[in-house]
């Protein structure tokens, strides 16, 4: 098994795979409560939230971290890959809405900061989703990584970059998939329905909110105890990339789940966040690509789970 520390998990990271969507005008939060998981009418300045942009399926074809420079002025951080086709499409449902949406990733810095730099540079970070202002940044706490704090630093193009040592990408990269929230790209789209990449566990969906596409399926899978599947992490000596697939011993034919996200680990081999069958991870072998592909392991996500309502 490979050993996970973070020891150098420390520093900053520019950030050059992910987008922004800005959303300016009076109904930005009305329309993208319309729209997206989670609650923006109810977004305080001092939080952040995590959100998916669904079919009417229910299948995820986009995921953010959203958060108010101001009451009409939101900004959604996303998987650069797929900025352009959630842009046309999110923009074609504004119709009447006082809200306008462009990609304003030039408009943008980017950072990751992991380690000890979270406190330094963001004092007083209240964990995941919660935001603070620092000078002209803002400031996201994320989820951990085997421990290690972490933060979006997100500022307006031209301003000074965080100080600090610097992270190689690669490693940022590994650190997002240690966390377990797997962010939507190009492989995923339209794959997987929010539960299973475990968004409900980790404040990804607001079951108390009003209509959004895809938020009859997204319920009734919640409600009806009916999760077949949930995102786990998983290792391999060899490379995984999102949207391969991951075989069960038992079954050669057909796939028990898909490979979310993958990093390389700095000290060897790969890891993933894997979305696959409840029961195909609890026994028995699997692999990853095809059915005598490598052999991965998996281990539960580093969160506890929302228990079936």
């Amino acid at each position: 098994m490979t050993d996970h520390t973070n020891a150098s998990l420390n520093g900053i990271a520019a950030l050059q795979h992910l987008g922004v969507i800005r959303v300016e005008g009076d109904d930005s939060a009305s329309f993208l409560q319309g729209q997206l998981t989670h609650d923006f009418v109810l977004l305080n300045q001092d939080e952040a939230r995590l959100a998916a942009y669904c079919t009417p399926k229910g299948r995820m074809q986009a995921s953010f971290i959203g958060f108010k420079l101001a009451s009409n002025d939101i900004v959604l951080v996303m998987s650069r890959d797929i900025l352009a086709p959630t842009l046309k499409r999110l923009s074609m449902f504004v119709m009447r809405a006082k809200a306008k949406l462009r990609d304003a990733t030039a408009e943008f810095n980017l950072y990751g900061i992991a380690g000890s730099a979270v406190a330094q540079l963001a004092p007083g970070l209240q964990g995941p989703w919660s935001r603070r202002t620092v000078g002209d940044a803002s400031v996201v706490g994320l989820y951990p990584a085997d421990g290690t704090p972490r933060a979006l630093w997100v500022a307006p193009s031209g301003s000074a970059p965080p100080a600090g040592a610097t992270l190689d990408e690669a490693a940022w990269l590994w650190s997002e998939v240690r966390s377990g929230i797997a962010t939507i790209t190009a492989p995923l789209v339209e794959a997987l329905v929010p539960q299973m990449l475990n968004y409900e566990s980790v404040d990804g969906v607001n079951f108390k909110k009003g209509c959004y596409p895809g938020q009859e399926v997204v319920a009734r899978s919640q409600f009806r105890g009916t999760l077949k599947r949930r995102a786990y992490l998983a290792q391999a000596d060899s490379e995984m990339r999102a949207g391969d697939e991951v075989f069960h011993e038992s079954d050669a034919t057909q796939p028990c789940g898909i490979v979310a996200q993958a990093a390389a680990n700095p000290d060897g081999g790969w890891d993933a966040i894997v979305s696959m069958q409840i029961a195909a991870s609890q026994q028995g072998a699997l692999a990853v690509g095809k059915a005598d592909g490598p052999a991965i392991r998996v281990e539960p996500p580093p969160y506890p789970l929302l228990a079936d309502i």
